[in-house]
């Protein structure tokens, strides 16, 4: 995802000379071909979170748009904020990109775990949040993105995702994305890296053989409303997500759907249990360990 991410990035910066990239002293790796292409558009703040946001809204004040990259959990809570009142209430076109969203730094520990952001970003009322879930969707959220500059929060994995779209789809905020076909009445709903586990789940576990597969990588406060038509499309809609309950993704539907009371008995939801907040462990271990297994 990385490096989807970075190719679409350089790609639109040729063509529009307000793209910038600003950075916290990481991403090396993965950011170099924009700084060597773009060094006037390149910033490392430092390791000062606070500071890299309330100058990257200071960019797009002047028109630019501005990427923020760092690993997941350091652009959002260390800087939460810088992101409130300087980036959401003006309204800027600032992309805030986490890197390793879950426990895909689950090496490093808590501190690393991002396990807590869609409940931070989706209380902001402007905030459009964009979870692809494999390169090919990272590619459709950057060109969005671009085309529609305002406040975002990008969130990818870390590396080595597969494509699971043949091709770029075309992206609206708040519209399910399918992935498949199949004329069957029940189906994940994902956002984010859990696209590739819904995925093998359907393929390896015969309780799922008859569901479909879609996701969702734009969705946001702004877009709660559209969810109540197409849930009911659906006899049973299964969401997974690698974040915790509260405040999450699942959350996040059911808030869209609570006036409609016959509505909430479709839904039925996967997220990564608290446990996960005190351990260490590679991505699947604590993935299965917080619940995210068939």
């Amino acid at each position: 995802m990385r490096n989807a991410f970075i190719e679409e990035l350089v790609q639109a910066a040729f063509v529009n000379e307000k793209i910038a990239l600003v950075v916290g002293d990481l991403g090396y790796g993965v950011v170099e071909p924009f700084a060597s292409q773009f060094p006037k558009r390149f910033f490392n703040s430092g390791v000062a979170e606070q500071n890299m946001m309330g100058f990257s809204a200071g960019l797009a004040s002047e028109g630019f748009h501005v990427f923020v990259y760092s690993i997941a959990n350091f652009p959002t809570f260390r800087c939460a904020e810088q992101i409130r009142n300087d980036v959401d209430y003006h309204q800027l076109p600032v992309t805030v990109v986490a890197v390793g969203g879950g426990v895909a730094y689950g090496n490093l520990g808590y501190s690393h775990h991002a396990v807590q952001d869609y409940a931070l970003m989706r209380a902001m009322p402007n905030m459009l949040i964009a979870s692809p879930g494999d390169p090919m969707e990272v590619r459709a959220c950057m060109r969005y993105l671009i085309k529609n500059p305002q406040p975002s929060y990008l969130r990818l994995g870390k590396a080595g995702e597969k494509n699971l779209h043949p091709e770029v789809p075309e992206l609206t905020p708040g519209k399910w994305l399918k992935l498949g076909s199949g004329n069957v009445q029940k189906t994940f709903l994902t956002t984010g890296a859990p696209l590739a586990l819904a995925k093998s789940w359907l393929e390896d576990n015969i309780n799922y053989s008859d569901f479909a597969i879609h996701s969702l990588p734009l969705w946001g406060m702004k877009w709660k409303s559209m969810q109540i038509e197409q849930i009911r499309e659906w006899e049973e809609i299964l969401t997974l997500e690698d974040h915790l309950l509260d405040g999450g993704f699942g959350s996040w539907l059911l808030e869209s759907s609570i006036s409609q009371s016959n509505l909430l008995q479709r839904l039925r939801l996967k997220y990564l249990d608290p446990s996960v907040c005190g351990s260490v462990g590679k991505q699947e271990v604590l993935n299965a360990m917080g619940g995210l297994a068939p």
